[in-house]
């Protein structure tokens, strides 16, 4: 397909909105354009802007990777595309919000500084993953010794690290006398929107603590809750849009066609009203927070780790084998669900059923390896949070422990077939396991990280017994037979 015309072509599109894109401006600066945010918040707000009078603008960030992306972006005059596909259908949608875009390595990150201290700015969202926090995974705090945070604290003027660069503009918006904003957060962390608070007033704090104790006062940081499968792209997936719509998309996503945002609503400078494009804005994001990582995220990085011990690719092929489906409920519906609040107004078990359900879209095709990415960052709130919480409370455990048990043996797996590591602890896997000689040893060895496991790894533990009891079953009788016998126990109720 030939794209010499930069513009998309919206009759190729099902779905297209009809405001006046001559009225955007800057209102939100998002750090991360990546194809989560393509997917979800740009399409609510793209929706939001449809269905409201006042639009409200993106300015999309990159901080790291190529520029390609960004000047792919700029060519097509801010315009791509998201496919969305159920079991049964695929459906196009062309988002038109997005009005500007930076990529800091090229473009300076002195632009980034001055777009989001423009006047009328008045929100900048976040989609940079647990890592891009820079904050330690067991207790949450900022980590002085991450090596972009010494970066920013000695150059707090030439930042690297997103918390450096809102610090930065936080701190020249002040001084210019500029209305303060609200930095929001649409990663999959427990409490985002104090963590991300908690990190950049640490941050702050360390360079100026009149600039801190500003940005405690004045910047509000909503928590929320994000939800939508949204797989890396393949060449078959940009291949999917190009048969779609007729234009090779490089900027398009393929997604499903669930999406769901629960939202705090702590905003200084005001907000679109993303509830008329089905958000949903609350006092408390917790409960839904925790609802959503530990029975969806968790679930994914159960099936992520012990799915490719087994040999799947994908998400849909475990859904496809009975014994996976059957331990996810578990997982589910016996384990993360008697984890969470008593007052949170969901049925659980219909929750359960609609995740297995739309984990088992073959029409999505999210790689088990993509999911299985930092581990040492999802592990905390996923898996090491609930288990604890279970076994204070007396409630007895086994797919937890599979899903640690399981990320042990695909991680001794990786370091001993030499395979790449994508988690920024990977070194110190790596360190630990080859310093170790038996399986046992290796799987000790990895526990002990206390960035992941902290007090709870140490020898003897309930939770330690409870994850080498399982990472010795998986040892002896293979990742196979041990899934079928926690399946073998079908009492889900």
């Amino acid at each position: 397909m030939n794209n010499s015309k930069a513009r998309l072509n919206p009759e190729g599109f099902k779905f297209v909105t009809t405001y006046n894109r001559d009225q955007l401006s800057t209102d939100i600066v998002h750090i991360g354009f990546g194809a989560f945010h393509r997917g979800h918040q740009a399409v609510y707000n793209d929706l939001t802007n449809d269905l409201t009078s006042a639009p409200w603008g993106i300015c999309e960030v990159n901080m790291f990777g190529s520029p390609d992306l960004v000047n792919d972006l700029k060519a097509q005059d801010h315009l791509f595309s998201v496919v969305e596909k159920s079991a049964t259908s695929m459906d196009s949608r062309l988002v038109r919000t997005v009005c500007e875009a930076i990529h800091t390595p090229v473009d300076g990150i002195e632009v980034a500084i001055e777009k989001i201290a423009e006047p009328q700015v008045k929100i900048v969202s976040l989609t940079i993953t647990e890592k891009g926090y820079c904050a330690d995974p067991q207790s949450g705090t900022l980590d002085l010794t991450n090596a972009l945070i010494q970066n920013d604290l000695a150059n707090p003027k030439q930042p690297k690290s997103a918390l450096g660069l809102i610090t930065e503009a936080l701190r020249v918006r002040r001084e210019r006398g500029l209305n303060p904003i609200s930095i929001l957060s649409c990663d999959n962390i427990p409490e985002n929107g104090l963590l991300t608070k908690n990190a950049i007033v640490s941050f702050a704090t360390q360079i100026d603590a009149d600039l801190a104790k500003w940005i405690e006062e004045n910047v509000t940081f909503p928590s929320t809750m994000v939800d939508r499968i949204v797989p890396a792209m393949t060449a078959d997936e940009f291949e999917v849009i190009e048969a779609l719509t007729g234009y090779a998309d490089p900027c398009g996503v393929v997604c499903e066609d669930f999406r769901q945002w629960v939202i705090e609503d702590n905003f200084v400078a005001g907000r679109p009203d993303w509830s008329v494009a089905g958000a949903k804005f609350v006092s408390d994001v917790l409960p839904y927070e925790e609802m959503k990582l530990r029975m969806l995220n968790g679930s994914h990085s159960f099936l992520a780790y012990n799915g490719s011990l087994a040999g799947f690719e994908y998400i849909y092929q475990c859904m496809q084998d009975a014994s996976f489906r059957t331990a996810t409920l578990r997982l589910m519906k016996q384990e993360q669900a008697k984890s969470l609040s008593p007052d949170l107004d969901v049925d659980l078990d219909q929750y359960a059923e609609l995740l297995v359900g739309r984990f088992s879209n073959a029409n999505i095709k999210h790689k088990t390896a993509q999911i299985a990415m930092d581990g040492s960052q999802k592990l905390p709130q996923r898996a090491v949070d609930p288990l604890t919480h279970l076994q204070a409370a007396g409630v007895s455990a086994t797919c937890l422990p599979t899903l640690v048990a399981g990320w042990l043996h695909f991680t001794i797996n990786a370091v001993e077939q030499d395979k790449e590591i994508f988690d920024p602890m990977a070194e110190q896997f790596k360190q630990a396991v080859k310093a170790a000689s038996t399986p046992a040893e290796k799987a000790r060895a990895l526990l002990s990280v206390d960035k992941i496991f902290g007090a709870n790894g140490a020898a003897g533990t309930d939770f330690s017994k409870a994850v080498e009891a399982a990472f010795t079953s998986i040892q002896q009788s293979g990742i196979e037979s041990y899934i079928e016998s926690i399946a073998a126990n079908k009492e889900l109720a």
